[in-house]
């Protein structure tokens, strides 16, 4: 894929390793060089909204990020962005502890793809910060699989303008503890969020943690939360996700769908969906399910030929795949599917 490569190592920047940050359509420049000016965009930004994402629920491992990292880049969109900007994060010390703050404004008209990728650190911490001005669009897509020993807290801010959109995407495999955060408001009117993620555990010291905070402050307002988890061997997945809509904020649509696939008896799902409603023209649903796999399904593979690891695997890429189906770009999605299909026969 045609992209605009940016290479951390150990979480820190790397130049070298680095392509040209200049790409018409956008501006790029590290977080240090952003913040030593007395004025820059990034001042309205950096900090200011992982603030607001402390209330109602604090969240320590954020403030601890926007305190003491210095790493990361500061990223302006003031058009259509022709390629996606892929942050790769490189992992070479083994005791690695690395801190990464990322802010991002996309203008008013601009449209801007960004992903996500690589090992890291030993430990991680990483928190983006994305503001969308009025019909501004983002798209993150992110894969969370090379470190099998992954000890990760992430966090996204995000603030959403009139008639803006956000739509944030992850597929996680491997590591130890993985914590995603995302904490988005809609502050314009007719504005859309997304966030989706797609994660399959195997083993008893795989934990895995989506914790979702949308708020509705407008109006006509969209957002969708789907995620998919499939575990196995003594592997723990937790889902926390929450829509709150403000009284002001009529004709908002929520939907929230949280699902497990068991696939023995030793793993668990742990969910607590949740909506907090003060406007009364709504239409709002959230669901959570968790259930072994289709054993009317398995038989029907098998009995046609197909050896039952390969139609485990087939059943377990058909629960995943509405999640994956919240990828605006088809062939990033098909990218997916094909990694995570060769992360299944790898292991079955």
């Amino acid at each position: 894929m045609d992209r605009l490569k940016i290479v951390f190592v150990d979480g820190v920047f790397s130049a070298e390793k680095s392509d040209d940050l200049s790409l018409e359509g956008v501006e790029i420049e590290p977080l240090s060089k952003a913040t030593a000016r007395d004025i820059h965009w990034a001042s309205g930004v950096y900090g200011v909204l992982e603030a607001r994402g402390q209330t109602p629920v604090e969240r320590p491992l954020a403030a601890l990020n926007t305190a003491f990292a210095t790493e990361g880049m500061a990223i302006r969109a003031t058009g259509k962005v022709s390629k996606p900007i892929s942050l790769i994060y490189l992992h070479e010390s083994p005791t690695s502890d690395a801190m990464v703050h990322h802010v991002i404004r996309v203008e008013s008209g601009a449209d801007l793809t960004v992903l996500e990728n690589g090992p890291a650190a030993a430990r991680f911490n990483k928190v983006m910060e994305v503001d969308i001005a009025d019909g501004g669009a983002f798209h993150h897509v992110r894969a969370q699989g090379r470190d099998h020993e992954r000890r990760a807290v992430t966090g996204i801010f995000a603030r959403l303008g009139t008639e803006s959109t956000f739509k944030s995407f992850t597929l996680t495999v491997n590591g130890i503890l993985t914590r995603n955060e995302a904490v988005i408001e809609l502050t314009g009117d007719d504005a859309i969020a997304h966030v989706a993620g797609a994660c399959v555990g195997d083993g008893r010291d795989f934990h895995h943690d989506d914790t979702v905070f949308i708020t509705h402050d407008a109006v006509n307002c969209e957002s969708r939360q789907v995620f998919k988890k499939v575990l196995r061997n003594g592997a723990t997945g937790v889902f926390q996700g929450k829509i709150l809509v403000k009284p002001d904020a009529q004709k908002t649509d929520g939907y929230q769908i949280s699902q497990s696939l068991l696939l023995d008896d030793d793993s668990q799902f742990l969910a607590k969906p949740e909506l907090e409603i003060y406007a009364d023209d709504v239409a709002c649903s959230h669901g959570s399910t968790s259930g072994a796999i289709d054993e009317t399904a398995l038989f029907y593979l098998r009995s046609r030929g197909v050896p039952q690891s390969e139609a485990t695997d087939l059943l377990t890429l058909a629960f995943l795949a509405e999640a994956l189906q919240e990828i605006e770009d088809p062939a990033l999605a098909d990218d997916l599917r094909d990694r995570l299909a060769a992360w299944l026969e790898r292991r079955a």
